[in-house]
């Protein structure tokens, strides 16, 4: 763990900006080995740290743009933070309704703090969930939904506050169109996904985090958090971003 005063008269623990309060340091936040072998305080970190800086935590660490497209936005906002349930949708025109049952499966299987995540092939104009599936996730404790392709039932998925976020809103049914396989990689918003990998978003977008990096990012992103925060204040003071660039040495 590293401690030490910083010009500014912040203390940096841990790799995080924190405050002195009454001269008493504030408790420093987990190490990347503790966020490891603990999953659920993984996520409950991810849900606390904003998207743009989990994007570029990701790149400064590793040169990966893994934020998806701005064409996966909110259609029903809320912050997501959780593990990737994976869906994808392939063409099956005049297919039975029992081609889709593996999407059921997979909500039903999955464990609390899930993300589903769907792909569709050409699913602009196909909703790949709706009122039905977005009760049952929510029922079981997902924190939301990423679907590349559309979705329906819209007033019922903010009425029951469940985050989804999605390529647009159409009342068109994938049933009899679409045959599902679940648990396998896909491409959602030109990022590849794994299951298990880690799902963010917020009002900025959606970032994917690969599982074995996650720990490490997750500090990154909130060390870059706690330095942005600071300099608001700084700027606003001082007037100048110039000055504040230079003094935090980042933009």
């Amino acid at each position: 763990m590293r401690i030490h005063v910083t010009s500014w008269g912040s203390l940096l623990v841990g790799g995080l900006l924190t405050g002195l309060v009454g001269g008493v340091v504030a408790q420093p936040l987990p190490d990347a080995k503790t966020y490891g072998a603990n999953p659920a305080l993984l996520i409950d970190g991810y849900r606390h740290v904003e998207v743009a800086s989990v994007s570029d935590a990701l790149e400064q660490l590793h040169g990966k743009r893994s934020f998806m497209t701005h064409r996966i936005h909110a259609i029903s906002d809320g912050k997501i933070a959780g593990f990737a349930v994976t869906v994808q949708m392939d063409k099956a025109e005049g297919s039975a309704p029992a081609a889709v049952t593996p999407m059921q499966a997979a909500i039903d299987t999955a464990p609390r703090d899930s993300v589903y995540v769907m792909t569709m092939a050409d699913g602009d104009d196909i909703a790949g969930i709706g009122g039905l599936m977005a009760t049952a996730m929510n029922a079981r404790g997902f924190s939301g939904a990423i679907i590349d392709g559309g979705v329906r039932d819209v007033a019922y998925l903010k009425k029951i506050a469940f985050p989804v976020y999605a390529s647009g809103i159409v009342p068109s049914t994938s049933v009899g169109h679409y045959r599902a396989t679940q648990a396998v990689p896909v491409t959602a918003g030109g990022v590849r996904v794994s299951p298990g990998d880690i799902i963010v978003a917020d009002a900025d977008g959606v970032v994917a985090v690969p599982r074995d990096i996650a720990a490490e990012v997750l500090v990154k992103a909130q060390a870059l958090d706690q330095t942005e925060h600071s300099m608001y204040g700084y700027i606003e003071k001082l007037r100048s971003l110039e000055e504040a660039v230079q003094r935090f040495g980042r933009l």
